[in-house]
């Protein structure tokens, strides 16, 4: 482990890797946030433009414009009540945020990899009355899409940070499991 003075090397190949697993936590969510916005593409388009990145395309601009874009439809879900939802559009916007996961050794940059994860957990916990058993889960499945690569990518950060809420607590459970 690192600390926050350390710069981490990281290829394009482990960027992609860590963003494929980003896209593999946050799809499940969309069902949720598509079942809320059944018109509004920001949540996907994330998503598919992370996936893009996964499967060997260029890190583009068009990656941040839709990580802004699902940021937006998670702001609007909260304002309207829907917190489910607002934190499925959360998972879509850490997805796309994973390919920009910066080389520095911060504790924060860990929410590039195991945000969309932390926040699909508590979309689809909020969407089931709060159960933290349903999180507990997502997490324990989340936990399993890991490979090795991503796990190596995690270790060379420090531990994920304090607070954050419950989704900063999920964060942390997913951590504590992969190290």
């Amino acid at each position: 482990m690192a600390d926050d003075t350390t710069t981490i090397e990281l290829s394009t190949s482990e960027l992609r890797d860590v963003a494929g697993y980003a896209v593999a936590c946050a799809r499940p969510a969309l069902v949720i946030f598509e079942g809320e916005r059944p018109d509004d593409r920001r949540a996907r388009d994330a998503i598919d433009a992370a996936q893009a990145f996964a499967d060997s395309g260029r890190r583009v601009k068009a990656i941040r414009d839709s990580a802004w874009a699902a940021h937006r439809a998670a702001q609007e879900t909260r304002d309207a009540g829907q917190a489910a939802a607002s934190d499925a559009a959360r998972a879509a916007l850490a997805a796309a945020s994973a390919a920009f996961l910066h080389p520095l050794a911060k504790a924060t940059q860990v929410k590039h990899i195991l945000g969309s994860a932390a926040h699909a957990a508590r979309a689809f916990e909020l969407s089931a009355g709060g159960d933290p058993a349903v999180g507990a889960h997502h997490i324990a499945q989340s936990q399993l899409l890991a490979h090795a690569v991503v796990v190596d990518v995690l270790r060379r950060y420090p531990d994920a940070p304090r607070g954050g809420g419950r989704v900063g607590e999920l964060i942390r459970q997913l951590d504590a499991s992969l190290r």
